[in-house]
């Protein structure tokens, strides 16, 4: 593979586009995506098998969900930690974080196979440097990078002891050695790709050989890059803001790929019909099911 770019092959899933989508995940015990649209305060709850979807309303921006157990699910929203209950939908605060500062809101986050979670927040308008990526393991709060813009392409290395993350601001796809038993940072991060050209690198994931899927916003496309860094191919996505992947199907073996409408004129929708649908790629992947959440 040599950067080479693949046309589109794929299916857009039933469910209403996003203003902006974000942050889907896969439960492979229901066969059931999650993903949500931040702005509008949704939650989607779409069934592969049956091809059909839920939408819960939030009380609040969230904008990562991680399994904690057959009936829960842990959320990080514009105020902190939430845990959700699946039967009924109700919130649970676990811990609050920046629930005093109305600027910001949750963005990117993923959880470590240890257990603990990776995300960052963000300004509500992409204020520059408001955001931070924190660590959160049993409740315990930790600031890892401060002066954020809008971070992103938050992903594990296999084997856990590698980190990746991004700042949209900056387009630069940054690794950093971490514990694999802790998931704290061990090192100095160190930029893995510096990206030039159209679009920003958003959201990511990691897969079994370490290939990391990055969501190119502004392009609409996925990039996979190699743990050295080097582009190996481009997946083409029928909708400009591509925001984030992520593995599903029985073997993991396919991508769901969030987008936006968010900041689009209605000259720029006309051209862009598809711009906040849900997509399903065809094009087959070694992709790894996300570990749960540890409270």
């Amino acid at each position: 593979m040599t950067g080479n770019k693949i046309t589109y092959s794929g299916s857009i899933v039933n469910a209403q586009a996003s203003m902006l989508g974000e942050g889907p995940t896969y439960d492979p015990q229901t066969d059931t995506a999650w993903w949500f649209d931040i702005v509008g305060r949704k939650l989607f709850e779409y069934s592969l098998g049956s091809d059909t979807a839920k939408i819960h309303d939030l009380p609040v921006m969230a904008s990562v969900l991680a399994r904690v157990d057959g009936e829960r699910q842990v959320i990080a929203t514009e105020t902190g930690l939430y845990l959700r209950h699946r039967a009924t939908g109700e919130m649970e605060l676990i811990t609050q974080i920046e629930a005093d500062n109305v600027v910001t809101r949750s963005n990117d986050g993923r959880v470590h196979p240890c257990g603990a979670l990776w995300f960052g927040t963000m300004g509500k308008n992409a204020e520059p440097g408001a955001g931070t990526i924190y660590h959160v393991a049993r409740g315990v709060v930790t600031p890892l990078y401060e002066t954020i813009s809008i971070p992103n392409a938050i992903c594990f290395s296999p084997d856990g002891a590698i980190a990746y993350f991004a700042d949209t601001a900056e387009d630069k796809l940054m690794r950093v050695a971490i514990d694999p038993a802790t998931a704290l940072p061990v090192g100095q991060p160190s930029i893995l790709v510096d990206h030039r050209g159209k679009g920003g690198l958003d959201g990511a994931v990691c897969d079994q050989d370490g290939v990391i899927w990055n969501a190119r916003w502004g392009a609409g496309c996925i990039d996979a890059y190699s743990p050295q860094g080097k582009r190996l191919m481009t997946l083409d996505v029928p909708a400009s803001q591509t925001s984030c992947p992520a593995f599903v199907g029985a073997s993991a073996e396919r991508l769901m790929v969030t987008t936006a409408r968010q900041g689009l004129s209605a000259d720029q929708l006309a051209k862009d019909p598809n711009a906040g649908s849900t997509f399903l790629l065809d094009h087959k992947v070694k992709g790894r099911f996300e570990p749960d959440y540890i409270l």
